[in-house]
């Protein structure tokens, strides 16, 4: 499916090719929440790396998380790539350079109508703000971290890949 998606001050405008475009990942991590604002979650998307297509790249910013792990003094910084607007803060996309061949749009950055997905995963959920209500449906599979299958795994088994 291909995608068209944007900051919110149109500076930055971007297009990429997706074949599991289902935004049911919700993740409640602190980063996810601290970033994008809020205390709800962000929903990545997985898409082809090689197909994003970027106007405005000199407003794009990026963000290294600082991570710390459970007994360690001191924090690390993560080698996702968490892209924004640099004049609006609208988050786009997260690059790993551990999954060079992805790229994880934001569905919040996505201007294309995306499907309805089935369920949800709610991930992350160890780290949610205690004020935040999960909405959470009698299909939808909750995890403290993350859960073993992928964004392209659940596409497979519900038979949604576009």
């Amino acid at each position: 499916m291909h995608l068209e998606g944007s900051c919110h001050c149109q500076a930055v405008v971007f297009s990429l090719d997706s074949a599991h475009p289902y935004p049911y990942q919700r993740c409640y991590c602190s980063i996810c929440r601290k970033t994008q604002g809020g205390g709800g979650y962000a929903i990545n998307l997985s898409a082809d790396a090689k197909s994003l297509k970027v106007t405005g790249r000199k407003h794009i910013g990026v963000y290294h998380a600082r991570l710390r792990e459970e007994g360690d003094a001191r924090a690390h910084a993560s080698t996702a790539e968490r892209h924004f607007c640099t004049l609006c803060g609208s988050g786009l996309w997260l690059f790993s350079p551990e999954w060079p061949e992805l790229i994880h749009p934001f569905a919040s950055a996505i201007d294309t109508p995306l499907p309805v997905p089935p369920e949800h995963t709610h991930l992350m959920l160890g780290s949610k703000a205690d004020w935040v209500e999960v909405e959470a449906g009698a299909g939808d599979q909750r995890f403290d971290l993350y859960p073993q299958e992928s964004i392209a795994q659940w596409h497979q088994r519900l038979g949604l890949e576009r």
